[in-house]
């Protein structure tokens, strides 16, 4: 495993990859888990190549004290990193990556971007937009790689690739959960024991939207979400919402031939943990 420190020796030591050979992408901020791993594992299967950048992107964080607070764990996500064979690590600098201003760009994302976690996270879209777009340049990778579990994001990713013309695939892969069914996250390490107890209520939620989602009414099926979480004193529901997967507009109806998500936003504390399902 090569760990590069710069984009001029990454793009060096990339440079040395014959072009019939494809180079897959993972992007992560560090605080690594099995979660991440599944997805290197993944590009691992489906490439010559995998490069995993480790970059706190502080662009993309609407409050300086979550940016601050943000777990570094570099020399266990190294040693992660090693177990699962992958090939390069990127671990750059604020500076190497914004060489003129740690700044967004504004991105037109066809209203993908409004609605949900884009509702709830001022600029947080036009951050990570930046930040990808500038690591697809400096890497120009063949495939890049993107979890389910923050699935806006995920197809945020693709309309940018698909307007700016990139000539990378972005491939999604699925949620990886804790043994209880809670979506892993780094997060969940600083949930206490009460609230870490409580958090499977999350996909248990909607697993029960998932199976009653055939025969029950939307505006039915969001009530009894709310009122699962009105009744608890541990989690608090910031959104729930059933959505077109491309458009991401929530719905009260269902239409034909449309394929539906149920997104949502919970706090435990100060602690923010999303999740998601497909339904039809």
């Amino acid at each position: 495993m090569k760990i590069f420190k710069t984009i001029e020796s990454l793009q060096t030591g990339l440079s040395l990859i014959d072009t019939n050979m494809s180079l897959g992408f993972v992007p992560t901020m560090g605080a690594l888990h099995q979660g991440h791993l599944s997805i290197v594992k993944k590009a691992k299967k489906e490439n010559d190549f995998v490069v995993v950048s480790i970059f706190i992107n502080p662009t993309q964080f609407d409050k300086a004290d979550d940016l601050k607070a943000y777990p570094k764990t570099i020399d266990n996500d190294l040693e992660l990193l090693k177990d699962v064979h992958c090939d390069f690590v990127f671990i750059p600098d604020v500076e190497d990556i914004y060489p003129e201003n740690v700044k967004s760009s504004n991105f037109d994302f066809d209203d993908l971007d409004k609605v949900m976690e884009g509702a709830f996270r001022d600029g947080h879209f036009d951050g990570v937009g930046t930040v990808v777009k500038r690591l697809f340049e400096i890497i120009e990778p063949t495939k890049a790689y993107f979890g389910e579990k923050d699935f806006q994001q995920f197809q945020i990713i693709k309309k940018m690739v698909e307007k700016d013309h990139m000539a990378v695939q972005i491939v999604p892969c699925e949620i990886y959960r804790e043994k209880d069914g809670l979506a892993m996250s780094s997060r969940n390490t600083r949930l206490s024991e009460e609230q870490r107890k409580e958090a499977p209520l999350i996909q248990q939620i909607l697993l029960k939207c998932k199976s009653i989602y055939a025969e029950r009414e939307i505006s039915n099926i969001k009530k009894m979400v709310e009122d699962t979480f009105k009744d608890n004193d541990i989690l608090d529901l910031e959104y729930f919402e059933i959505a077109d997967v491309q458009t991401l507009l929530s719905t009260n109806d269902k239409l034909p031939n449309i394929k539906y998500r149920a997104f949502i936003a919970v706090f435990a504390g100060k602690i923010r943990l999303i999740d998601n399902i497909a339904l039809n």
